[in-house]
């Protein structure tokens, strides 16, 4: 199954009208829940990744945290942000959403982040996209489980 261009519009519509603030608190929710089972990290996908970064600076509880091309987050305002926990980033080159010199600026404000850049576009790592690219999707895999064993274990 592939995503189509009214599934992606749909998904756009369905996270704008989501209130952001109780987002962030549904999230902080379930991060104190699982700590009553250890350590917690979390990884989102493009608008998830946006919410993974914004996790990252203002949930408590958080050991780790690894956005996929956060759509939004090489924006100032989130660049401003500052995370509370280690944060792996991953963004594409050839991303069109995503342009590479604000990946660079989020970057270099940022030196405390791990940025993986990948010759892929937007959407690399989801196999119902026509984007999907295997290899880079494989390396980023490899590279997130090993960051979490990290703060995890």
């Amino acid at each position: 199954m592939r995503y189509l261009a009214a599934d992606v519009a749909a998904g756009r519509d369905i996270a704008t009208a989501l209130d952001r603030a109780a987002t962030l608190m549904d999230i902080e929710a379930a991060v104190q829940f699982a700590l009553a089972f250890g350590r917690v990290g979390l990884v989102g996908y493009c608008w998830g990744g946006l919410l993974t970064w914004r996790a990252a600076a203002l949930v408590h509880g958080l050991s780790a945290a690894v956005p996929y091309y956060g759509g939004g987050t090489t924006t100032e305002q989130e660049i401003a942000r500052h995370p509370n926990c280690p944060v792996m980033a991953h963004y594409a080159k050839e991303d069109h959403w995503i342009g590479l010199d604000t990946v660079e600026t989020f970057a270099k404000a940022h030196p405390e982040v791990t940025v993986h850049l990948y010759d892929a576009d937007h959407g690399f790592n989801c196999d119902h996209r026509g984007s999907y690219q295997k290899a880079s999707a494989d390396l980023a895999r490899e590279r997130t489980l090993a960051f979490l064993e990290d703060h995890l274990a």
